[in-house]
């Protein structure tokens, strides 16, 4: 689905006029509900810069939040929850995100070779930074595991000795 372009077509008629699909934003109860984490959590993500800047709303006013919003939201709870990343980890993990994504705007704006080069320089550092963070994670869990494995192996040894 195009964002805000409802592409499903239910007449075959509609395909001549599709419609654009009304796209509201969602307050802060809602995003919390959809998303499964609480009002505080989305708050003190915005402190972070995780999310949309806090600043952005006049005092007083209530939070908004787009389609895009929330995706990111599920996004950075994901990760969270994969990963078990610490909330500094998940800023660090995020601004390479949002580097990584305008060096992909900037590519897309040039046809220079030379720029393009320059970008994938700049994007490489990025994704390896990104990369070390998931790598770490990731021999924390296998040494975890085997940890387990060795647990296991000496529960059934201990099974085997009590049933012969």
């Amino acid at each position: 689905m195009l964002r805000g372009v409802d592409t499903t077509m239910s007449n075959p008629q509609d395909a001549v006029t599709s419609t654009t699909r009304e796209v509201r934003p969602y307050r802060i109860g809602e995003v919390a509900d959809r998303v499964g984490v609480t009002a505080r959590t989305i708050r003190y993500y915005e402190e972070l810069g995780l999310l949309g800047r806090s600043t952005e709303r006049t005092k007083g006013s209530h939070r908004l939040y787009s389609e895009a919003d929330v995706a990111r939201l599920q996004e950075l709870i994901r990760l969270r929850d994969l990963l078990g990343l610490s909330l500094e980890e998940l800023v660090s993990l995020a601004e390479a995100e949002e580097a990584r994504a305008a060096l992909r705007n900037q590519w897309a704006g040039t046809t220079s070779d030379r720029e393009r080069l320059r970008i994938v320089e700049a994007a490489i550092p990025l994704v390896e930074q990104q990369l070390e963070l998931v790598r770490k994670r990731q021999a924390a869990v296998t040494e975890f595991a085997d940890e387990l494995d060795e647990k296991l192996e000496r529960l059934h040894q201990r099974q085997a000795e009590l049933t012969s």
